[in-house]
């Protein structure tokens, strides 16, 4: 995947008219009943317009809050983003939201405007510009899909960020499994390793730029440290031959990870800087899948020193864990958001397999989905939706899927090939 070479963002005109017509122009994401809001993205005027137009639809259509209207259904054909739209044209066909822009390009640099327009307002209420080389259209797109988002639902965007996951190939009982790399939409994917070993549990740190992973050698599990931007990859030493579950401290100074060591399984913590290991658990269980908080100040883990496998909390020093998850059933994977009040898990009861949230505090258990196979939860960057694995049947391909945190808008994200062990980016800078 290529890097963003750079990226200009320059205000055209944010305005924020304070009439009641204009302060309706909101999409409310926290009520129980979703009321999708009217949005009509017209073609773009100039170089890649079209496409342009056609990724915001995408990103806002999957966001689930708004309903993205038909291009074909537009009456107005007045698209030059330096005139007013004429709202009546908009209103018969009942558009709240317009958005409408043009691309100019000098050599290889794309420069991208557009305006979004509060119909029944009939005003202005956000003007921007973006600039980058041509091959960074998409996240262009992306950036735009996120302005508006952020404009009418007062929340942080999750466009322009990735996936990273392991894509497989081959038959179930010798798979190849690589590292791979993909906008959150699906687009641009690509493998990061060649497939001579298996990788396992690939992590963001909070960067996006560095992912730590697991793989499988013929002399156990050993940890990587994978810079995107270079290619170059690092070895971590943790504990005796077996090193997994992997993650980023939020600062990215230092990982935990599960090891085994004399026959028992802990987690443990290793400083990037000075190299010190320490220990964070001693219990005679398996300890494993550690997290932290958004913070830095705790974990969230799973241990089954309770008996069967439950998701604990503890200080990121290793002191006062304990146990958060009460449900019936089997608990593991669990991962903070970066909001900081919700953890995600994947928890096994009567042969089914479910993702859910609850709070950091172990209440408000809620079950978002369920299926033969669903694991691996990782929260998008805004804590608005979530990336999972599933299976639909013993021997189906596995594949990635979104669900927003209410449960509603389940979507698959990958089709066309096995893919498994997915995490969400944070923004891209």
């Amino acid at each position: 995947m290529k890097t963003l070479k750079f990226l200009i963002l320059s205000i055209l005109g944010l305005i924020f008219c304070f009439t009641e017509a204009n302060a309706q122009l909101v999409v409310n994401v926290t009520e129980g009943q979703k009321k999708l809001m009217p949005i009509a993205i017209a073609d773009f005027g100039g170089p890649k317009g079209a496409d342009i137009a056609s990724v915001v639809r995408s990103d806002l259509d999957r966001s689930g809050l708004f309903n993205v209207q038909d291009p074909k259904s537009f009456i107005s054909k007045n698209y030059n983003v330096n005139l007013t739209p004429k709202f009546a044209d908009w209103r018969a066909i009942n558009t709240e939201a317009l958005v409408i822009g043009e691309g100019a390009q000098s050599k290889n640099i794309l420069k991208v405007e557009f305006r979004l327009w509060d119909i029944y307002g009939e005003s202005q209420t956000l003007g921007l510009e973006f600039s980058s080389t041509d091959e960074n259209w998409r996240r262009i797109a992306h950036k735009i899909a996120d302005a508006i988002y952020k404009r009418l639902t007062g929340n942080t965007g999750m466009f322009d960020s990735r996936v990273v996951y392991v894509s497989e190939s081959g038959p179930k009982t010798n798979r190849v499994k690589r590292l791979a790399l993909m906008d959150q939409d699906g687009a641009n994917p690509s493998y990061l390793t060649d497939g001579s070993e298996m990788i396992l549990n690939p992590r963001f740190n909070a960067t996006g730029q560095q992912i730590v992973y697991s793989a499988l050698t013929d002399n156990g599990i050993r940890l990587w440290v994978f810079d995107i931007e270079t290619g170059r990859k690092e070895a971590i030493t943790g504990v005796g031959n077996m090193v997994f579950a992997p993650r980023f401290s939020p600062d990215g100074q230092s990982i935990v990870f599960s090891s085994e060591s004399n026959g028992n399984i802990d987690i443990w913590a290793k400083n990037l800087k000075n190299g010190g290991l320490q220990k964070l658990t001693s219990d005679a269980s398996i300890d494993t899948s550690p997290a932290f908080s958004a913070d830095q100040k705790q974990i969230v883990f799973t241990s089954d020193r309770s008996g069967s496998p439950q998701i604990y909390k503890m200080n990121s020093d290793g002191s006062n864990a304990k146990r958060i998850s009460f449900g019936q059933g089997q608990y593991s994977t669990p991962v903070w958001a970066n909001t900081g009040d919700l953890v995600a898990f994947t928890k096994q009861i009567n042969g089914q397999f479910q993702i859910g949230i609850m709070k950091s505090d172990g209440s408000g258990e809620k079950i978002l989905t369920s299926a033969y196979l669903v694991e691996g939860p990782s929260f998008s960057p805004n804590g608005r939706a979530i990336i999972f694995e599933k299976e639909d049947s013993p021997g189906s391909q596995p594949a990635l899927w979104t669900i927003d945190i209410d449960g509603s808008n389940l979507r698959k994200l990958t089709n066309n090939s096995y893919s498994s062990d997915p995490t969400w980016s944070p923004m891209l800078e």
